[in-house]
């Protein structure tokens, strides 16, 4: 295993309550296949929603949550989704010339977030072995890491801090749930729960089981792409057997964190979540973030119903 780096100074004072874990991690080396033929040049972590990669707004998120540093996942020859972060000093000179300044702001905006780094995933062997490549990447004092689903966009923002904040509370990795409509149920992985007297957005996990039937599934509560793991997960991915296609899965290495005895929470979402991962939920997320901007949203909205209109 490489030496454990040093800590960047600025790490933020451990008085502070309850912090976000410093590194958060965005596997981002699929292929994009349901994007086809776009992400054959452009990764699909770089697709717009109107003008910002999605991946921005995951890191834009991870930055207001209190992250410091963002590890991204890459497969080899996909380099281009962390050179979004670097800097283009030609790009922004020739805007500044030009008094290009709103723009200007955008382009340095990616760049300004956080502290930005790729780890390699060489083979895709599933999410669960994308987490654990960065395992070498953490500094010796780093107890946890958050991990986004670059798919998944959580909104409003909030969820991570949340989820921090039960961490801090109960110890051990705590995911992020969506309540999920019980004919849509069978999409997704769903969680087995037990309540929380206290705090009825938050609840302790005894299972979780993969795209259940609808009349055997353990709740309405589904993942939703956002954790925050405790360093054990890295124990539980090395003890963990690949399963279909070869892939280690992160959702059995959670189910034996608790097998262990270790306590996994989830917390519920209140708000929206868009799948960009698949073409018609990209659209969504663009119309809902169009509608939402004063420069397209009363175009948008206005030509909206004059074309659903047409429909009736």
């Amino acid at each position: 295993m490489p030496d454990t780096p040093a800590r960047p100074a600025g790490r933020r004072s451990a008085e502070v309550a309850p912090p976000i874990p410093y590194t958060a991690v965005v596997p981002a080396a699929g292929l994009g296949t349901r994007f086809l033929p776009a992400t054959k040049t452009v990764p699909k972590e770089l697709l717009p929603v109107v003008d910002t990669p999605g991946i921005e707004l995951v890191a834009e998120e991870a930055k207001s949550a209190g992250a410091e540093r963002l590890l991204i996942v890459t497969s080899p020859g996909k380099d281009g989704v962390v050179a979004h972060f670097v800097e283009d000093l030609v790009l922004e000179h020739t805007l500044a010339s030009r008094g290009k300044e709103a723009m200007l702001a955008k382009v340095r905006n990616a760049p300004s977030l956080l502290e930005v780094a790729s780890v390699i995933q060489d083979k895709p062997l599933g999410l669960g072995h994308a987490v654990g490549c960065v395992e070498g990447e953490l500094a010796d004092d780093e107890d946890a890491i958050a991990v986004l689903l670059p798919d998944d966009l959580v909104l409003p923002g909030g969820t991570l801090g949340r989820m921090a904040a039960a961490r801090a509370r109960y110890g051990g990795s705590v995911l992020c749930a969506i309540e999920v409509p019980g004919d849509e149920i069978s999409a997704y992985g769903v969680f087995d729960v037990e309540d929380d007297p206290e705090n009825p957005n938050v609840k302790r996990v005894r299972g979780m089981v993969e795209k259940p039937h609808p009349s055997l599934a353990p709740s309405n509560l589904a993942a939703a792409g956002r954790y925050i793991l405790d360093r054990k997960v890295f124990d539980a991915l090395r003890a963990i057997k690949p399963g279909a296609g070869g892939e280690l899965q992160l959702t059995d290495a959670i189910a034996l964190l608790i097998e262990w005895g270790e306590p996994v929470h989830v917390v519920i979402h209140e708000g929206t979540r868009h799948d960009l991962g698949n073409p018609g939920g990209y659209l969504k997320a663009a119309v809902d973030f169009a509608l939402d901007r004063d420069d397209y949203g009363p175009e948008l909205r206005a030509w909206l119903t004059r074309r659903l209109a047409q429909d009736h």
